[in-house]
């Protein structure tokens, strides 16, 4: 009963706890300004730099922010049913172009709303140019950030050299730029482990000489750190 009191209230002391990097204030700043004036983005960063637990931090402190963990199986009915469930409609019943309506009447009635299409870079391009759909319906009125890896930007970058369908549009809607946060550094992963229950100089800078830039990857050093010292005493 204590375990489930513990793990509701969030006072488990196996939870990972999150850490303000570098990639992170940037990240933060980036959604920020963009819900503030209705910007539409695209960011990458490498896998592994913190997207994702940055992301989730902002939608709890924010209202109106819809995340949406993309995925390369969506097709255009399952993403607009994903959008509709996560702005808290029930897309049951709906054929495609109402519930690409009861999106933009749902959007236009909040205040300034936005739309995080997390890991992009993995929608089909039918679904893709949905993106220009909601740019075209919501402009100057909803922020929507696409955020992925590299990857978003050789895709894009050559969508445009061979010329394929939609994919000037896109670009021309996210600015002709692509934000890149960069990698998280030693005094990133100093938080990181300090924030985590590791304080030990050498063992944290073993840790980043390990981590290869990867928060997955410092987290598992740093439960494989924590076990060795369970283990010792």
């Amino acid at each position: 009963m204590w375990l489930k009191i513990e793990k509701y209230l969030g006072l488990s002391s196996n939870q990972w706890q999150f850490a303000e990097t570098s990639v992170s204030q940037k990240l933060s700043h980036v959604y920020q300004d963009a819900k503030e004036h209705a910007l539409v983005m695209a960011v990458c960063a490498e896998a592994g730099a913190g997207k994702t637990g940055t992301t989730e931090q902002h939608v709890k402190s924010n209202t109106n922010v819809f995340h949406l963990h993309c995925n390369e199986y969506w097709d255009r009915r399952w993403f607009l049913k994903e959008l509709l469930k996560t702005m808290g409609r029930d897309p049951n019943g709906m054929q495609m172009a109402d519930m690409m309506e009861e999106v933009v009447l749902k959007l236009k009635e909040l205040d300034r709303p936005q739309i995080i299409l997390d890991e992009a870079d993995k929608l089909r391009d039918q679904v893709f140019y949905f993106f220009i759909t909601l740019y075209n319906k919501l402009e100057d009125h909803c922020s929507i950030i696409l955020i992925a890896t590299a990857y978003l930007k050789k895709r894009i970058t050559r969508g445009l050299s061979l010329n394929k369908k939609g994919y000037r549009e896109i670009h021309s809607r996210i600015g002709k730029r692509f934000i890149d946060l960069g990698q998280i550094t030693l005094k990133d992963v100093i938080l990181i482990c300090s924030a985590n229950g590791v304080t030990d100089k050498s063992e944290i800078k073993d840790i980043y000489n390990d981590c290869d830039h990867d928060i997955r990857r410092v987290k598992r050093l740093v439960h494989a750190y924590k076990m060795k010292a369970k283990t010792a005493a």
